[in-house]
């Protein structure tokens, strides 16, 4: 079930009748047959495949507390590889079949390929890795076995965040669901005007520029210089806007609920640097990876060479749990490559700023460093975008021949769609920088309630009267 689809308008407000209508006991049951509903609405088989991962981690966290040792670690593995296999099966085995097929064939073997040519679970990687983040936290002994299976379940199905996040530890959402959450007006409006922002982000600006980063990144080839830079730029924003704007409407809609889930977006496009960019985006998943395979390599407790291998191995694995195409892999290990260089070279960076008398903290140095980074971030995000390594490698070096303001193309765009896609950029620009010095919910406490209401209304009348409305799925939905 999509978030922007008619479906989901009247599913919400009938789930959250009923959950602040009955006793409190029987929520917990209510959320794990709602959430088993909405993920039933793509696929209703692969539900399946969900209750076996839940079975799998429930069990290992039940038995990794009464037992020790090598056993325990020899258990822990077991549910962690047992988790991956699943996956691995549905999300990389045809992509590794091909690659090995391939590679057969270029020394002359002739082999079959065994694909298995199924359809990827929506939101496999998500729920997978929010299970293995609670195997792996009872091992540790951070984090308590559940013996109950209902709640465990509901932690891994909860629909809010089910298929693309954020991806939870169970530190933070597992002991939610013995809480008591009443209505609560105050609490209700903020996550609605929260989604009501996420709406916005994902139908009025993500699915705007969707229309012009498609036909572009579609025939590459087809498209001059200024085509695939505005291609380029309007991509980082439709995949921040439809990530972010996912975001936000998963956690309102946990909010309006009583639950609180962690932040995972915070204006990345305004980091100086890419580990800064990288502490604002995705957080849930930079984190993860962070925890739970950068620090277990070393992180950067080791000597520097093998600290930086650290840092491109992590973001290889992390390209390729985006996708089982070599693109990813390429993102994943580019941006490791700019994280290692970023720290290999801050002190020279740092003189050189100071030498043409941008010093610390200055403005100009601040708009250098985050138009920099915005820059290499574009690049990177022209392999995430690509159909295949040709088509990004096309891009890369086509980017300054033929700007051609008078193409059809560009033109029937321009006139067409690029005003309501820059004034929704620029909505977006303001909300986040006043957001950056004071609270949005507090700014509009302070207005008088019919001002307020005025506000809401313009919100939710802009994205009736500019939102793209073609049910169109989120981004990382494929993952």
């Amino acid at each position: 079930m999509l978030f922007n689809s008619l479906e989901f308008a009247v599913f919400f407000p009938l789930v959250c009748a009923l959950y602040f209508s009955l006793p409190y006991g029987s929520r917990t049951p209510l959320l794990l047959i709602a959430s088993c509903v909405f993920y039933m609405a793509f696929i209703p088989a692969y539900i399946l495949i969900l209750a076996l991962t839940i079975l799998i981690d429930y069990f290992a966290g039940i038995y990794l507390q009464r037992t020790s040792g090598h056993k325990r670690t020899a258990l822990m593995w077991v549910s962690v590889i047992s988790t991956c296999a699943v996956l691995v099966v549905f999300k990389y085995f045809d992509f590794f079949a091909d690659n090995l097929v391939g590679l057969a064939t270029y020394f002359g073997w002739q082999v079959t390929n065994p694909s298995l040519d199924i359809v990827l679970p929506i939101g496999l990687s998500f729920h997978t890795f929010q299970s293995l983040s609670y195997v792996v936290e009872v091992y540790r002994g951070r984090q308590k076995p559940i013996d109950d299976l209902m709640t465990y379940a509901t932690y891994v199905m909860f629909f809010p965040q089910l298929v693309a996040g954020p991806i939870e530890r169970p530190q933070n959402l597992l002991h939610q669901f013995g809480e008591k959450h009443d209505f609560d007006y105050a609490r209700v409006t903020s996550g609605l005007k929260r989604m009501a922002w996420g709406f916005f982000k994902k139908l009025v600006v993500a699915d705007r520029l969707a229309i012009y980063v498609n036909d572009v990144y579609g025939s590459p080839q087809q498209s001059n210089g200024l085509q695939l830079t505005i291609a380029t730029v309007f991509f980082a924003y439709q995949i921040y806007c439809d990530f972010s704007g996912y975001s936000d409407i998963a956690i309102g809609s946990a909010r309006v609920l009583g639950f609180r889930l962690m932040e995972n977006f915070k204006t990345p496009y305004y980091a100086t640097s890419i580990p800064e960019f990288w502490r604002r985006w995705h957080i849930s998943l930079s984190t993860w990876f962070r925890d739970y395979v950068y620090l277990p390599m070393g992180g950067s407790r080791v000597a520097k060479p093998r600290w930086y291998l650290n840092l491109i191995v992590t973001f290889g694995v992390s390209g390729l749990w985006h996708g089982a195409n070599w693109t990813f892999v390429v993102w994943g290990i580019l941006n490791g490559v700019y994280l290692v260089l970023s720290l290999a070279t801050i002190r020279a960076r740092d003189a050189v700023m100071g030498a043409i008398g941008f010093p610390a903290e200055s403005v100009q140095r601040k708009i250098v460093q985050i138009g920099s980074t915005f820059a290499l971030v574009c690049l990177g995000w022209v392999f995430f975008r690509a159909g295949s390594l040709g088509d990004a490698w096309y891009i890369l070096t086509h980017f300054w021949q033929d700007w051609d303001f008078n193409n059809v193309r560009t033109e029937q765009f321009l006139l067409r769609q690029m005003p309501v896609a820059i004034g929704a950029i620029a909505v977006l620009e303001l909300g986040q920088l006043l957001h950056a010095r004071h609270p949005i919910p507090a700014i509009f406490s302070q207005w008088p309630l019919p001002v307020r209401w005025m506000s809401y209304a313009t919100l939710m009348l802009s994205v009736v009267l500019f939102g793209i409305f073609r049910k169109g799925q989120f981004i990382y939905f494929q993952f």
